[in-house]
């Protein structure tokens, strides 16, 4: 474990359910003797969205595009050098400790304070930061969070960090997007509960729920004080029906988004005639069994951040399924 610290990795702790509109704290200290990531979120984060039933999640990137697995972050002097200093302490006052991790974690310390560096630049605190590698905790294993593998090295202030992935406004959009929790995508069928053959059903989306959604991504350590919303505006839904023998309504399957936000219209007596506007029909029965239909919506992501930069990222979706009884239409012939 203490050979895994040696390069002063930090690892981006996801904080737990807060209500909307409240900050998820993801730390900034220590967690035993690696340092935590200094970015935290508001906004739409996991645990805010009510009443999803614990159905709802993340978004899913469109494409092959995903957020950021790892990316690099300023500290001070002073912090740099208590997280140095606390790991070595740690690692060789461990009992049983293999005698390589202490050579290890020893020479790590020393290229920092008596080696390429002096008392880990303290004398030229206002001058730079140390910068670190930091690493999305969820996804630590894939390959992706460990290209940023570059051991801790100082940035004089107002010099460009020569590195990609460090901390910006855009990559903080990116940090954010990840973040953002959406509502449960299950649609509101009529008929309800049981359908029949060739019997059109309606389908529908709560307006209420599915409306512009965003997560906001901050850090202010070490003179950088920057930040990014990242939001994501629902502008489709698609049914597949778990079935080849189903049509959807449009045949698309993709129901637009209306012009006052909701997707699809409810049922209303009188409409039975009519086509709905959403929805489907399955041309045979489920038998003894349900047919599994997936309502998936699709977001539309933009950002805005510190400086008046901004733009668009990939589009996300999100659904569920749900399963659907269709029964055969009982005749009595007399």
């Amino acid at each position: 474990m203490a050979l895994a610290l040696v390069p002063g990795t930090a690892f981006a702790q996801r904080g737990g359910g807060s209500s909307q509109g409240s900050t998820t704290d993801t730390g900034g200290g220590r967690e035993g003797t690696s340092l935590v990531s200094r970015v935290v979120y508001s906004g739409a984060t996991a645990g805010t969205q009510g009443g999803g039933g614990g159905d709802g999640g993340g978004l899913q990137p469109v494409g092959d595009w995903t957020p950021p697995a790892c990316w690099y972050e300023p500290r001070s002097a002073a912090e740099f050098r208590d997280y140095v200093e606390t790991m070595y302490d740690d690692t060789v006052n461990t009992p049983g400790q293999h005698s390589y991790a202490k050579s290890a974690v020893g020479m790590f310390r020393n290229e920092y304070k008596d080696g390429t560096y002096e008392n880990y630049n303290l004398d030229k605190k206002d001058e730079g930061n140390w910068w670190v590698a930091v690493r999305d905790e969820d996804r630590s294993m894939e390959p992706e969070a460990q290209a940023c593998d570059r051991k801790p090295f100082w940035v004089e202030n107002g010099d460009p960090v020569p590195v990609e992935n460090a901390i910006t406004p855009e990559v903080l959009a990116e940090l954010a997007y990840s973040r953002v929790e959406l509502p449960a995508t299950e649609v509101t069928l009529r008929p309800e509960g049981n359908t029949k053959v060739n019997l059109p059903t309606w389908a529908w989306l709560d307006k209420a729920r599915f409306k512009e959604t965003s997560v906001t991504a901050a850090i202010a350590v070490g003179g950088l004080n920057i930040q990014a919303t990242t939001t994501a505006q629902p502008v489709s839904l698609k049914l597949e029906p778990g079935t080849p023998d189903a049509e959807t309504y449009p045949a698309s399957g993709e129901c637009a988004i209306d012009d006052d936000g909701s997707i699809g219209e409810p049922y209303a007596r009188g409409k039975a005639d009519r086509t709905p506007p959403c929805g489907l029909k399955y041309l045979r029965s489920s038998g003894d069994g349900t047919f599994e239909l997936r309502a998936t919506v699709t977001w539309d992501i933009t950002w805005t951040g510190t400086g008046g930069t901004g733009g668009d990222l990939p589009d996300g979706t999100f659904g569920n399924e749900q399963a659907v009884t269709v029964q055969e239409i009982q005749a009595i012939n007399r």
